[in-house]
């Protein structure tokens, strides 16, 4: 089990990190689309835009390989695909209670793998979030990238929710 931050610097730019060790970062290109860069601490850089006519699926490549996508499917969760060293997996990302609000990312089988928990900075207007994940979460391959995908599903999710209401 592991502890992680995300911070926004700016309205277009978050953090993670564990135990104040920058993990990567999510840096979005303008506040009205969902395109964005994600920098892994490692030095790895992946672009992450929406694909499609309505972009209603969203892709994350590393230079033209895709690495994953994900789409919001109708009854509110995002249905995340890897193809992280030639092996497909999939997920799923779901918001989790009204109150308590909590984001999570499960396996296949229902595993829970994270749990994400929003806290809105009212004097900036933006989000933190406070990151935990299970044991099997800290084995998957690619997890520092999975996890800042994790953290721009969460934008995204929030994001969807807030234009539904205008």
């Amino acid at each position: 089990m592991a502890e992680y931050q995300a911070k926004s610097s700016n309205s277009l730019s978050f953090d993670i990190t564990r135990e104040e060790k920058l993990i990567g970062k999510l840096t979005y290109t303008s506040w009205f689309k969902f395109n964005s860069v994600i920098e892994i601490a490692d030095g790895q850089i992946c672009q992450i835009e929406p694909k499609g006519f309505w972009g209603t699926t969203i892709e994350l490549k590393d230079k033209d390989r895709v690495l994953l996508k994900f789409r919001m499917n109708w009854n509110g969760e995002i249905i995340v695909q890897t193809y992280f060293d030639g092996l497909k997996e999939s997920y799923v990302f779901k918001h989790r209670g009204i109150f308590k609000e909590s984001f999570v990312l499960t396996d296949k089988m229902g595993t829970e793998l994270l749990v994400m928990k929003p806290s809105l900075r009212w004097n900036l207007m933006d989000y933190e979030y406070k990151i935990t994940t299970s044991d099997a979460f800290e084995e998957v391959s690619h997890k520092d990238i999975l996890l800042l995908n994790s953290l721009h599903c969460a934008n995204y999710y929030m994001s969807m929710m807030m234009s539904s209401l205008m």
